[in-house]
């Protein structure tokens, strides 16, 4: 099958699905909530300390992050996908990283005073136990973090897509 490149931000005028392989992987949401809009002394240091980590993380292709998508407003969500659950807490654990000084800076500033809310979810995804679609969208969540291929065949419907005992497709790469 032809490897597609399109430009970011441009749509794929076709079905596709991940394949992410016969692998575990994680699912990480992250955000914050602005519970006090006229306290931007308190949520600007939160919002920049995301950025921070968000960097250092792209930057660091071995801490198994592999790809972000977010949504900024008063509540704020990011969507991560990562290689395992484990370096999500490596990451979150390394003294010699940007997150422990965060959430030391969000204690002494913030902690449980109501100016600013933060939150997360962990989602650990055993291989097969997932399924997607994206049609007419540039390279999007799980396509965007691992390899597309046609949603045809053997994937074009979702139940055929949770199917664990099918062949790997060709792969139409994202990035």
């Amino acid at each position: 099958m032809e490897t597609l490149h399109p430009p970011p931000g441009v749509p794929i005028p076709q079905r596709v699905t991940a394949r992410v392989g016969r692998k575990e992987l994680a699912v990480f949401l992250i955000g914050f909530r602005i519970n006090k809009l006229w306290k931007v002394h308190k949520w600007l240091p939160v919002a920049r300390a995301m950025g921070r980590m968000l960097k250092e993380l792209e930057t660091a292709k071995e801490s198994g992050l592999r790809h972000v998508e977010a949504w900024p407003g008063r509540t704020s969500i990011l969507v991560q996908y990562w290689d395992s659950y484990e370096a999500i807490q490596d990451y979150a654990v390394d003294k010699s990283k940007e997150h422990i000084p965060a959430w030391n800076d969000f204690n002494k500033a913030v902690g449980s005073n109501g100016d600013v809310g933060i939150w997360h979810e962990t989602y650990r995804v055993h291989a097969g136990d997932f399924e997607c679609v994206y049609n007419n969208m540039p390279p999007f969540g799980l396509a965007a973090a691992y390899d597309m291929i046609p949603a045809e065949g053997l994937y074009a419907r979702a139940e055929s897509r949770m199917d664990k005992s099918k062949e790997d497709a060709p792969t139409i790469a994202a990035h």
